[in-house]
C-alpha cells in the first residue's frame, strides 16, 4: 500500500496540452483593462456616489439570493463531463457580453451623474453579471480543485501558470495606462470614452477566447460521490471544515479595509498613471525569482506561516510610504505630492511586494484546494459549490456593504466628478493618499488572527493525503466494476 502511494502521489494526470491551456487561461484573468474600472466609472460612466451606493445595495442583496441557490445546484450536478466544466462552457458566452456591454455603457449614455436610464441599465447589467459570473467563478474553483488529486501537481500547475503569464499578461494594463496618461495630457486627440470602450472589448473577447480553450480540453480527475448532498449536508460539510472557517472569517476582516485604488493617487494626486508601471519596474526581475523559492519555502515552513508573511507582509511597507509621505504636512509641501520622492520609495515598496508575490498569489489558492480536500477526508464527500457558495456570500455581502462604504468616502472626503484631470483639492488629495496606505492596514490588520487558528500542519496534511489516495483508488476500483457488470 505505501508504494502505491508513493506513486500516487507523485503521478502527473495533467498532460502538455492542458497545462499550456491552463497557463493561457491563468493569463485570461488578466489581459484586460479591468485595472482601471474605478477610472472608468469616475471619468466616463459618471454615475454620482449615491446612485453607485445604491446600486450596490441592491445587487448586494441579489448576490445573497442568488449565491445559495447556485452553489446547491452546483453540488447536485453530475455529468459525463465532470461537475464544473458544463457551467464553464455554458456561461463562456454569456459571461462575454455581459463584459461587452459593460464596456459600451458610455455610447448609450451621456455624463450627467443623476440620469435615471443609465441608473437602472447599469443596476440590471450588473445583476445579471453577478449572476452569471457566480456560476463561472464557483465552477472555476471548482474545476482546480478536482483537476487532479496530486496536490504537488496542483501547486506545480499553479507556479507554472503564474511565472509564465506575468511575462506578457501586464501588457494591456500598462499599454492602456500609457494612453490614459496620453489623453489626459492631451497628446494623443482620442476621446477617453472611445479608449476605454474599443480597449475593452478587444480586451474582452481575446481573453475569452483563452479561456473558453482550456475549458473545452480540460478535464476533472477527482470522482464524485454518486449520491447529491441536500442542503442541510452542505452546510453540515461546511460547519465541520474548521480550516475553511478560519479562511472564510479572514476574508471577511480583510474585507473590511477602508481602501481606494492606487490609480486614483496616481492619477489624481501625482499626474501620471503611468508611474504606476514605472515603480514596478524595478521589482519585474524579483517577482520572476520568487517562483523560484516556492517549493523549498512549502518544504520549510507550514501553509499558514506563508500565508501571514505573503498577506501582510505589504501592510509594512504601505504604512512606511505613508509615514514618509506624510513628511511636510497635508497640503502642497507634502511629499506625497511629489514624484521626485515618491517615485523611489514606491519602487522600494514594489520591490518588497514583487519578493512575494509567488506565495502571496499561491498560497490562498492552495489552502482552498486543501480546504476543500479536507472536506472530503472529514466527511466522505465534496461539497465545493456550497462551500464557495457560502464562502463567497459571506465575503461578498461584506465587500459590497464596505464598498458602499468607500464610494460615501470618495464623495465625504470632497472628490469631484466635475473637477476634470489635476482638480481635486488639497484635502482631497491627502485622503486619496491615506486611502490606499495606511488606512487599509489599520482596517484590515484583525485578518490576521485566523490565519493564525489555521490547523493543517505537515503532518497531518501529509495523514489526510495518504488516506485519501486510499479512499479514491477503492472508489475508482468500484465504479470500475460498476461499469463492468453494466
Amino acid at each position: 500500500m505505501a508504494q502505491k502511494l508513493a506513486v500516487d502521489h507523485n503521478r502527473r494526470y495533467v498532460g502538455t496540452r492542458e497545462t499550456i491551456g491552463y497557463v493561457l487561461y491563468d493569463s485570461s484573468k488578466t489581459i484586460n483593462i479591468n485595472a482601471y474600472d474605478q477610472r472608468f466609472m469616475l471619468d466616463v460612466v459618471k454615475i454620482s456616489f449615491v446612485k453607485q451606493s445604491q446600486i450596490g445595495l441592491i445587487n448586494g442583496i441579489w448576490d445573497i439570493i442568488n449565491d445559495g441557490i447556485i452553489g446547491v445546484l452546483v453540488d447536485k450536478t453530475r455529468t459525463r463531463i465532470g461537475k464544473f466544466r458544463p457551467y464553464l462552457l455554458a456561461f463562456a458566452i454569456p459571461c462575454t457580453l455581459g463584459s461587452i456591454f459593460y464596456w459600451l455603457t458610455p455610447m448609450f449614455f451621456g455624463s450627467a451623474p443623476e440620469d435615471m436610464s443609465k441608473f437602472f441599465y447599469w443596476l440590471i447589467l450588473s445583476m445579471i453579471n453577478e449572476a452569471t459570473g457566480t456560476f463561472r467563478s464557483m465552477s472555476e474553483s471548482g474545476m482546480l480543485a478536482t483537476i487532479t488529486p496530486n496536490p504537488n501537481e496542483r501547486v506545480r500547475l499553479i507556479s507554472t501558470a503564474e511565472l509564465y503569464s506575468s511575462l506578457y499578461e501586464n501588457f494591456p494594463e500598462w499599454g492602456f495606462g500609457l494612453l490614459i496618461d496620453l489623453i489626459n495630457h492631451k497628446k494623443v486627440n482620442i476621446p477617453l470614452k472611445n479608449a476605454f470602450v474599443n480597449c475593452g472589448i478587444a480586451t474582452t473577447v481575446f481573453s475569452s477566447f483563452l479561456a473558453i480553450y482550456f475549458f473545452l480540453i480540460t478535464q476533472e480527475r477527482i470522482p464524485q460521490h454518486v449520491e447529491r448532498p441536500d442542503l442541510k449536508t452542505g452546510f453540515r460539510s461546511i460547519i465541520n471544515n474548521k480550516p475553511m472557517l478560519m479562511v472564510m472569517l479572514s476574508e471577511v476582516l480583510d474585507a473590511l479595509k477602508i481602501s481606494t485604488n492606487w490609480n486614483n493617487y496616481y492619477v489624481d494626486v501625482l499626474g501620471s498613471i503611468s508611474i504606476k508601471t514605472i515603480v514596478g519596474i524595478p521589482g519585474s526581475p524579483i517577482s520572476f525569482l520568487s517562483y523560484a523559492y516556492v517549493n523549498w519555502a512549502k518544504r520549510k515552513f507550514s501553509t499558514k506561516g506563508l500565508w501571514i508573511f505573503g498577506q501582510h507582509m505589504i501592510n509594512i511597507a504601505d504604512t512606511l510610504v505613508f509615514l514618509v509621505g506624510s513628511i511636510g504636512g497635508r497640503g502642497p509641501g507634502g511629499l506625497f505630492r511629489k514624484p521626485a520622492v515618491m517615485i523611489p520609495v514606491l519602487m522600494i515598496k514594489e520591490m518588497a511586494r514583487m519578493s512575494v508575490l509567488s506565495i502571496k498569489k499561491i498560497i490562498p489558492r492552495e489552502i482552498f484546494n486543501e480546504c476543500m480536500d479536507y472536506c472530503e477526508w472529514k466527511n466522505g464527500y465534496r461539497s465545493e459549490g456550497m462551500t464557495i457558495a457560502a464562502k463567497d456570500m459571506i465575503k461578498k455581502t461584506v465587500n459590497r456593504a464596505i464598498g458602499i462604504i468607500n464610494t460615501l468616502m470618495m464623495d465625504k472626503i470632497g472628490y469631484s466628478l466635475s473637477s476634470g484631470f489635476g482638480g481635486q483639492s488639497d484635502k482631497t488629495k491627502y485622503w486619496l493618499f491615506a486611502m490606499c496606505t495606511v488606512l487599509p492596514t489599520v482596517t484590515g490588520i484583525f485578518a490576521i488572527i485566523p490565519k493564525l487558528c489555521y490547523n493543517l500542519s505537515i503532518d497531518k496534511r501529509e495523514t489526510m493525503y495518504n488516506e485519501l489516495s486510499e479512499r479514491r483508488e477503492k472508489m475508482r476500483l468500484s465504479l470500475s466494476d460498476s461499469s463492468g457488470q453494466d
